[in-house]
C-alpha cells in the first residue's frame, strides 16, 4: 500500500506504513485541509519521537498539546485535538492491544464489524467512520464482506467524495470539486 494524500513523501510514507498515522490523520480530518490533517501525524511522530499509541495516551497532556502548537501546528485547534488523538490512543491500548490494525484484522470482520469498532472510538461518528471504512477497503486491502455497503456512500466504486478517493492530485482536485458542489448544494437547498 502507498497512499498519496498530502503531497509530502514522508508523511504519505507514515500513513502507508502505520496503522494508528493514518487512523490519528482521519481523526484530525475536520476544519482543516485533508492534506493538513493527514500530515499531522508526521508531526506529532517528529516531535514527540514515537507514533505509538501507549506512549501517546500517556504523555503528559499539557506537554503534548504544546507539541500541537509547535509552528507549524498540527491543528488549528491544537488542545481539543491533541485531547482527542490522546483519547483514541487510550482507547486502542485498553481495548486493542494498542494495535490500531486490529479494529480491521482481528478475528477476520465483516464490513458491518468494522464499522461498528470505529464509531465507538473517541472522535469517530458515522460519518467519519465511513470514510475511513471506505479508505480501508479502497486504498488498504480490507476485503470484508460487505464493505462498500457499510461505508456507503464513500464505498462506491469510482466515486470522488472523500479522502477514501485521493490517490493523485487530480483526485485530489476531483474530490474537492465534488464537495464543493454538496455544500452549494445544501446551502440552496436551506435557502
Amino acid at each position: 500500500m502507498s497512499l498519496r494524500i498530502t503531497d509530502d513523501p514522508a508523511a504519505d510514507e507514515l500513513l502507508s506504513s502505520n496503522p494508528l498515522a493514518l487512523l490519528i490523520g482521519m481523526l484530525l480530518d475536520q476544519q482543516v485541509a485533508m492534506e493538513t490533517a493527514f500530515a499531522g501525524p508526521l508531526k506529532i511522530q517528529e516531535r514527540v519521537g514515537s507514533m505509538d499509541a501507549a506512549t501517546l495516551a500517556h504523555e503528559e497532556p499539557d506537554d503534548f498539546a504544546a507539541t500541537f502548537s509547535q509552528s507549524p501546528a498540527v491543528h488549528r485547534y491544537p488542545g481539543s485535538m491533541a485531547g482527542r488523538v490522546q483519547a483514541l490512543c487510550a482507547a486502542l491500548e485498553e481495548d486493542w492491544g494498542g494495535d490500531a490494525e486490529n479494529l480491521w484484522t482481528r478475528d477476520d470482520p465483516d464490513g458491518a464489524t468494522v464499522l461498528k469498532r470505529l464509531k465507538a472510538l473517541p472522535g469517530f461518528g458515522e460519518q467519519k467512520a465511513k470514510i475511513f471504512l471506505a479508505l480501508l477497503g479502497k486504498q488498504c486491502g480490507f476485503d470484508g464482506a460487505g464493505w462498500r455497503e457499510a461505508s456507503a456512500p464513500y464505498g462506491e466504486d469510482g466515486s470522488f467524495r472523500s479522502v477514501a478517493d485521493i490517490t493523485s492530485p487530480e483526485s485530489l482536485t476531483r474530490v474537492r470539486e465534488h464537495k464543493r458542489a454538496a455544500k452549494a448544494a445544501a446551502k440552496e437547498a436551506k435557502a
